[in-house]
């Protein structure tokens, strides 16, 4: 039987990442999808390899799930990323857009791209474990990170994302 502390653990990660799949504008969904997880992996934990991290183990198990979700609903239109969570430290204002402007270029990120990302970069997994989780060669991890690194630079050096117009500073001083 599964340590209770140990998936208690990984909750807020399994969290998060379900929130890239499926959106921020499908919180319930999204929670769903972290229990539909957790139960799963209490049904299968004799398979969990206990020399190995838990958490690209428990991803792993949530893409399946929500690629079999995807699947059997007829790929359902994604929707936008909402209610974004404050962040932990207050910000000032130009901060705070810059913030907001980065969100919004991400959520514009093809879903395969989104995926790496956030594993890699925001969680910390290494390029095999990310492969071993999505199911997929660590070259492709390497190329989808790699591309979207490159769309994330080229939108900010540009100051667009897609058609949309940058955000522009006005600073208090005048002509």
């Amino acid at each position: 039987m599964p340590s209770r502390q140990l998936l208690i653990e990984q909750i807020p990660h399994l969290r998060r990442y379900a929130r890239v799949l499926l959106g921020h504008g499908r919180l319930e969904e999204a929670d769903d999808l972290v229990q539909d997880t957790l139960e799963r992996a209490c049904a299968k934990w004799h398979l969990w390899q206990s020399h190995r991290r838990l958490r690209p183990w428990l991803f792993s198990i949530m893409h399946n799930l929500s690629a079999d979700q995807r699947a059997a609903t007829a790929a359902m239109p994604e929707q936008p990323l909402e209610d974004v969570p404050e962040p932990q430290v207050a910000a000032d204002q130009e901060t705070r857009i810059e913030a907001l402007s980065l969100i919004r270029l991400v959520e514009d990120l093809p879903l395969p791209l989104r995926e790496v990302l956030l594993l890699v970069c925001v969680e910390g997994l290494s390029y095999r474990e990310v492969a071993q989780a999505l199911d997929i060669p660590a070259g492709t991890v390497m190329s989808r990170l790699s591309r979207a690194r490159a769309h994330l630079q080229q939108w900010t050096e540009k100051g667009m994302a897609g058609a949309r117009p940058p955000f522009q500073v006005i600073t208090g001083n005048g002509p």
